[in-house]
């Protein structure tokens, strides 16, 4: 085995593991249960997910490592396969990046079975509603159905974020050489079903169902460095695209009354389809990612009842 062999995925390995400090992205965890925020009722928390994405990791992993030391400490660069590989590692790490992602949001119940909420993940904002269709619309001071009772609700969320790679090795002689940039919106749809532990998920509950996600994009490249032969490379102008997302997901919600410890794991797939690239250039994305998260939620009972 010759020493780039080995180095190389070592040092993909370092790269993927700096991103999940940096940076920001809608966050995919689905933490909720069938059950939404009862009338005049606050519920709050936070949450730290894990995003893994397959095809982020094998686009940063491969991209960077080859086309760093091109591309690093020059005036020009000469536009060649790295620099198409270097494209792809910034579009796959903008739709889909591996990181770590906090969140902290608020719930209203606004009525009976439709609740409220607004989350932010330090620079992804998302707004979302829940429909309750299935199950009682009690508290568990004044119940409305027995222990083991079945929940269902259907919702709907908008999220909006910054788009930009992070300040991080490597990263930073993407963003430099090839002047991307990029905005994107999110609309998720989650079907959840739960089934309660004690009345009205008073000690928790277990939840699991399916989700689906429409992502839409704008993105371009500005690179001033980038050449063949004697003649720049011409800007790539903004570009729009969307691509679709089908996962399914499972939580637990576990405590009682007022404080619950919420562990989840999502699972995704999405074609993310072609992306047109500098050079009359192009290139196809897709892959699963995964996503594993543990939080804690309060409830703050309505003084109503």
């Amino acid at each position: 085995m010759n020493r780039s062999t080995f180095f190389r995925p070592a040092l993909g390995l370092a790269v993927a593991t700096s991103l999940l400090a940096a940076a920001c992205s809608a966050p995919r965890a689905i933490t909720s249960t069938g059950k939404v925020t009862p009338r005049g009722e606050f519920r709050g928390g936070g949450n730290l997910s894990f995003n893994v994405a397959t095809e982020t990791i094998s686009k940063t992993g491969s991209a960077l490592v080859s086309a760093a030391s091109e591309a690093a400490s020059k005036d020009t660069v000469g536009y060649s396969g790295s620099i198409e590989k270097l494209q792809l590692a910034a579009l796959a790490y903008v739709l889909d990046p591996v990181r770590a992602t906090p969140d902290l949001y608020i719930r209203y119940g606004v009525v009976e079975r439709i609740d409220v909420g607004y989350k932010y993940a330090f620079g992804s904002h998302v707004f979302d509603a829940m429909f309750q269709f299935m199950g009682p619309t009690g508290t568990p001071e004044q119940p409305g159905g027995q222990s083991g009772a079945m929940y269902g609700s259907i919702g709907l969320q908008f999220a909006t974020q910054r788009a930009k790679l992070p300040s991080v090795p490597f990263l930073d002689d993407v963003a430099d050489v090839l002047g991307f940039r990029a905005t994107r919106k999110d609309l998720i749809i989650p079907l959840v079903f739960s089934h309660s532990f004690g009345p009205e998920e008073e000690i928790g509950a277990v939840s699991y169902g399916v989700v689906y996600s429409r992502s839409f994009m704008r993105y371009g490249f500005e690179p001033t460095r980038v050449f063949q032969g004697n003649t720049q490379i011409p800007y790539l102008p903004l570009q729009k695209v969307n691509y679709g997302s089908f996962g399914a997901f499972a939580n637990a919600k576990i405590g009682y009354r007022y404080v619950y410890f919420v562990p989840s794991l999502s699972i995704y797939y999405q074609n993310y389809g072609t992306y047109q690239l500098l050079n009359n250039a192009s290139g196809k994305l897709s892959g699963l990612t995964i996503v594993p998260s543990v939080g804690l939620q309060f409830r703050v009972p309505s003084t109503r009842r």
